[in-house]
């Protein structure tokens, strides 16, 4: 016979990837938010892409991508157009509300780094750039030579 258990081991990574992409709001009280979309970020070669599920949003209604102050804040609503449809006898297991999610930005990028697109209910946001350079770059060793002094007179 199996059991329920209640209890699971967390796994470090998703404990570290939802503290790093969990949004932080400058004063939790003046804000209430009623759900958080799952996210998941992606790196396709120099960039980032951020995907959000967000099923039977009106995007060009109800959500906004910006850029401000180093973070990529997308927020929006998931609207009820049904709820006074409801009889009290249905389940409900779809979050309806307003979200806010925030990714913070290298200080090298602007907003005209950022592009956004939405298919089949995921929000798909591509930061341009944001590996760019991050590679390791190999540095030649001259055998018998030693390098020269660096002058600090101008």
């Amino acid at each position: 016979m199996s059991s329920l258990s209640l209890f699971h081991t967390r796994d470090p990574f998703f404990a570290e990837f939802d503290s790093i992409v969990r949004s932080t709001l400058a004063n939790p009280a003046a804000e209430t938010l009623d759900f958080t979309p799952p996210a998941e970020t992606l790196r396709d070669g120099d960039d980032v892409v951020i995907r959000l599920d967000l099923p039977g949003v009106d995007v060009a209604r109800d959500v906004s991508v910006e850029a401000s102050n180093g973070r990529l804040v997308i927020e929006g609503e998931r609207r009820d157009e049904r709820a006074e449809e409801t009889d009290g006898r249905s389940l409900r297991e779809v979050r309806y509300g307003r979200f806010r999610r925030t990714f913070g930005l290298p200080g090298h990028l602007g907003a005209d780094a950022i592009s956004a697109g939405y298919d089949k209910g995921v929000l798909s946001v591509r930061v341009a750039g944001v590996y760019a350079g991050t590679e390791p770059t190999k540095i030649a060793i001259a055998e018998g030579a030693a390098p020269s002094a660096i002058s600090s007179e101008e």
